[in-house]
């Protein structure tokens, strides 16, 4: 899979990351799949890493709307609902986009679960990093920030109080984006 190195500045880098994020816009963003998906509206998921244990069935039932819906997810897909979220939405031939915490390079694996949905262009991967950090609290946050700017709506699952996602529920809010707790009441 061919990487796609996007610069601020370049006609495809998307323009409300740089009006969301102000100073804090990455310079680049690295995609290894589809980049038109980024074009298409998108629904952010999120859900903190620790959640009560009846957030995983809500988890699952709302990715079944989401693919129902034929919406474009765009997620880390990094806490266990998450994770659980993506299984069901790989079953679906919706776009599909991934935010990883760590930098793409020509050497990034990916999971075998992803290939096809890649190799079909349903699936995009994109990260705002230059280079590869160890995981940590900081880079969840700023990969984090990016997929709500990058969002049309958002799906909170959950929001640990004083965690990642509720200030992230919070930013939404500043930004003027739309947050649910479900996939339904995204239709009313």
């Amino acid at each position: 899979m061919k990487l796609t190195v996007l610069n601020l500045g370049d006609a495809e880098y998307p323009a409300r990351l740089h009006e969301r994020l102000g100073d804090r816009v990455p310079k680049t963003l690295t995609l290894l799949g589809n980049p038109s998906l980024l074009a298409q509206p998108q629904t952010a998921l999120f859900c903190s890493i620790t959640s009560p244990p009846d957030t995983i069935q809500r988890g699952r039932e709302s990715a079944g709307a989401l693919l129902r819906q034929g919406r474009t997810v765009i997620s880390g897909f990094h806490s266990p609902v998450e994770k659980e979220c993506l299984k069901i939405l790989l079953t679906g031939k919706q776009p599909i986009i991934i935010a990883p915490l760590r930098a793409l390079s020509e050497a990034t694996r990916v999971p075998k679960e992803w290939r096809t949905a890649l190799e079909s262009g349903q699936l995009v991967l994109v990260s705002p990093f230059e280079k590869s950090h160890r995981p940590d609290e900081d880079t969840a946050r700023r990969r984090n920030e990016v997929v709500a700017a990058l969002a049309d709506e958002i799906l909170i699952l959950y929001a640990k109080p004083g965690g990642n996602v509720e200030r992230i529920s919070q930013l939404a809010q500043r930004w003027g984006i739309p947050a649910y707790n479900s996939p339904e009441s995204m239709l009313r």
